[in-house]
């Protein structure tokens, strides 16, 4: 008996083995290998910057941010772009578009943490980052900033959780790598039916309504609102500033969803909800265009106040040799490409041409993003002081390289280890 007790353990385990390397495809071997590499040359100037600090940079006194809080503020676009957009089906039940809402969160979570490990590598003395929570000001927009971000991540956390616990209870009742996990995630007595699937409903509905005005008060309007009460800047001390904030993350965090959401799906082979997909696609670009408009406002009000810093950092943005940023990326490539293909007739309905649509546009924010933080930097905030005059270094992309490839490792073994993408059957239900 103790033999054949054996054998059947032994056979179990090898079961298991083998369920585990069949969910892991070698394209997901292949793509792992090279965030790792990307992330490793990345981290090796990760860790010089740290070691020789800003001297590895072309930040100075007269443009102290960079391209590190361009992708800062873009990737807080991007998490709440993405939490907005699950709070369509969790809070207003958009059930259309149902197969995103998990997966909506997790982007959301891990935007966030990339978001926040740029900010890090910004930091003079990273080593003090705790003093902002510690000693909480209370009058200064920057620390609330702070703190509303840390209240996020945990809401975004506990929501995700919630979303997830009905599959991590059924995850849990399989040997494959997501059912380990899934065990040790759960309590022994979680159970499935219809009262705790109220529950988590209900749950979800609660957490999302709540996180609606932290993340466009606190989070993402909140990062807009830092740079409106910069009164020695006045091409961002507008009151419109937090407003473009949150409707370009809708933008920017549309479109990611959708782009991911595409390419996984013809990476895995699976079929592709076309209905959802155009729908989204519609949405980003709506999206898009109110962007658009309230930025032309901004535009014409700062070019009609004929204020010298307005105006020269208009000049900066259009007619210097970076307009190339403006009107190459932030309009031909991330607006004009985009909304001709949405509208236009034989495109419109065209996954691959909808996907094209959907990176285009978050390079085109990429471009939004940094064309807000350099141009009124480099103008400078008296006449009599030197212009400035930033680019980048190839130590700055490095370490921008190896945090992005950081980011992608954790969403991708996340994907791997937890139940993020929805399942036929679970929408349907």
């Amino acid at each position: 008996m103790s033999n054949i007790a054996l054998n059947v353990d032994k056979e179990s385990k090898s079961n298991s083995k083998s369920s585990i390397k069949d969910n892991i495809s070698t394209s997901f071997k292949v793509w792992i290998a090279f965030l790792t590499v990307t992330f490793l040359i990345g981290g090796y100037f990760i860790v010089e910057r740290f070691i020789t600090g800003l001297a590895a940079t072309n930040l100075s006194s007269i443009t102290p941010w960079g391209a590190w809080i361009a992708f800062y503020i873009f990737f807080v676009g991007l998490s709440a772009g993405s939490f907005l957009l699950s709070t369509l089906i969790y809070v207003f039940g958009m059930e259309e578009y149902e197969r995103i809402g998990k997966a909506a969160l997790f982007t959301a979570i891990v935007c966030m943490i990339v978001a926040l490990t740029f900010v890090l590598m910004d930091l003079g003395r990273p080593e003090r980052m705790m003093n902002a929570i510690i000693y909480w000001n209370v009058t200064s927009p920057l620390a609330w900033e702070v703190h509303f971000y840390l209240v996020y991540i945990a809401l975004l956390t506990v929501e995700l959780y919630v979303a997830m616990r009905e599959d991590l209870v059924r995850a849990a009742r399989t040997n494959t790598l997501k059912g380990k996990v899934a065990r040790l995630l759960i309590f022994k007595t979680s159970t499935i039916n219809e009262e705790t699937k109220h529950r988590d409903h209900k749950w979800m509905k609660i957490l999302g309504t709540i996180g609606i005005p932290i993340a466009i008060l606190g989070v993402h309007g909140g990062t807009g609102t830092i740079f409106a009460l910069v009164k020695a800047r006045p091409a961002w001390n507008t009151a419109i500033f937090p407003i473009i904030f949150v409707v370009s993350a809708m933008v920017s965090g549309t479109a990611l969803l959708l782009a991911m959401y595409v390419i996984k799906r013809k990476v895995q082979k699976k079929p592709i909800d076309h209905k959802m997909v155009v729908s989204l696609s519609k949405m980003m670009v709506a999206f898009l265009i109110i962007d658009l408009g309230l930025q032309f406002y901004e535009y014409l009000t700062s070019w009609y106040g004929l204020e010298a810093e307005h105006l020269d950092t208009l000049r900066t943005m259009l007619a210097s040799k970076m307009a190339w940023s403006f009107w190459g990326v932030q309009m031909f490539l991330g607006a004009v490409v985009p909304i001709t293909i949405v509208f236009w007739k034989k495109t419109s309905q065209n996954i691959n041409a909808l996907l094209v649509a959907a990176i285009c546009i978050v390079i085109g924010i990429i471009a939004v993003r940094f064309n807000i933080v350099l141009p009124s930097l480099i103008v400078p905030v008296f006449h009599e002081l030197p212009w400035g005059d930033y680019f980048p270094t190839i130590k700055e992309w490095m370490v921008s390289i190896g945090v992005v490839s950081m980011g992608l490792l954790i969403y991708s073994f996340g994907e791997l280890l937890l139940p993020v993408e929805e399942t036929s059957e679970e929408v349907k239900q």
